[in-house]
């Protein structure tokens, strides 16, 4: 799954890159790729179960333990958490704390700092998109549709909003025409969006699995 771009001047805290740095030099990460502050898989496994995170085998194959990357992202909190018991409606400390505990793959703490962050600022699309994103982590694709459905009606043409709600229409729904129409969507209203070679090549494979390929 994308990562939206959340442009803002704490996205990349001292916490969250040291935790970044910590898990990456730990996992020895080397799958996956960033593009723009934005994370997707390599690859993204077909059924209902949501994709694997890129972190998950490395941190298999070295022993690092779910219990021990939470415990890792809660030392990084600490900081932010001090803070927010004094300014509880802080929302660039609730998105730090939603984003460093994504990207620790603790996903239900994710989406309780979006959430509340979201309780003060609906509109905002890009948290929204990411907690959207971090429920079809946790295997809900549900409330991730009806989360990107919602980012949408604030911004249609949403570049990170549309590539994963086509990911997820076709992943856990089979749905390979509102893929498509996500995916077309997105590359004629971004036509510099900067994944779009990416586009084109998932466009290229959910309409050959369809049979609705060129020339069918």
């Amino acid at each position: 799954m994308k990562r939206s771009k959340q442009n803002r001047g704490l996205q990349w805290t001292r916490e969250r890159a040291a935790l970044l740095a910590l898990v990456c030099l730990t996992l020895g990460i080397g799958g996956g790729w960033w593009m723009g502050g934005s994370r997707t898989p390599a690859s993204a496994k077909s059924g209902n179960a949501p994709a694997a995170a890129p972190q998950q085998a490395g941190a298999a194959a070295q022993g690092l333990t779910p219990e021990r990357i939470k415990a890792m992202a809660d030392e990084q909190a600490a900081p932010l958490l001090a803070r927010l018991k004094a300014d509880p409606l802080n929302t660039d400390l609730l998105m730090s704390l939603g984003n460093l505990y994504y990207d620790a793959q603790q996903y239900a703490l994710a989406v309780d700092y979006y959430g509340r962050l979201l309780k003060i600022k609906p509109a905002d699309v890009a948290v929204r998109t990411d907690m959207a994103t971090a429920y079809w982590y946790m295997g809900n694709s549900e409330t991730a549709l009806s989360e990107f459905d919602k980012a949408l009606t604030y911004m249609p043409n949403s570049p990170s909003t549309l590539f994963n709600r086509g990911l997820v229409r076709w992943k856990a729904k089979g749905d390979a025409a509102g893929a498509v129409a996500d995916w077309q969507k997105l590359l004629a209203t971004s036509p510099n969006y900067e994944g779009r070679d990416q586009v084109q090549q998932m466009l290229t494979e959910v309409q050959k699995q369809s049979g609705n390929g060129p020339g069918k």
